[in-house]
């Protein structure tokens, strides 16, 4: 069974950090690609961050301050974000990627708020 499992959402202060996960079981993870997207209320859900076997991308909104990272032996994908926003505020989804095969997580809710 497929499951991607998100943790490590909360609530911080602007200008906080956080650090999410993302648990991959009942596929080949290190054969997918590994994505995070995030939904505000009210908003569509956009792509905050990608990595595949060796390149990462990100959205303008989170550069220098963003890292995506995996670990193939853990099957774990992160987010290490740092200097947290209000506008960060949001739902974060995990995704894993390979060709016409999508999986998604159940997210995991971040607020920035002082």
């Amino acid at each position: 069974q497929v499951q991607l499992k998100e943790s490590g959402g909360g609530l911080v202060q602007p200008g906080g950090s956080l650090r999410l996960s993302c648990a991959a079981s009942g596929f080949t993870f290190s054969t997918f690609a590994m994505s995070w997207y995030r939904q505000a209320p009210g908003k569509e859900r956009e792509l905050v961050a990608t990595i595949s076997r060796d390149t990462t991308n990100y959205a303008d909104s989170v550069k220098g301050r963003f890292t995506i990272s995996r670990d193939n032996a853990k099957n774990t994908v992160y987010l290490q974000m740092l200097s947290l926003k209000p506008e960060d505020t949001a739902v974060y989804y995990c995704k894993a990627t390979r060709f016409f095969t999508v999986y998604w997580g159940q997210g995991t809710q971040v607020t920035v708020s002082s």
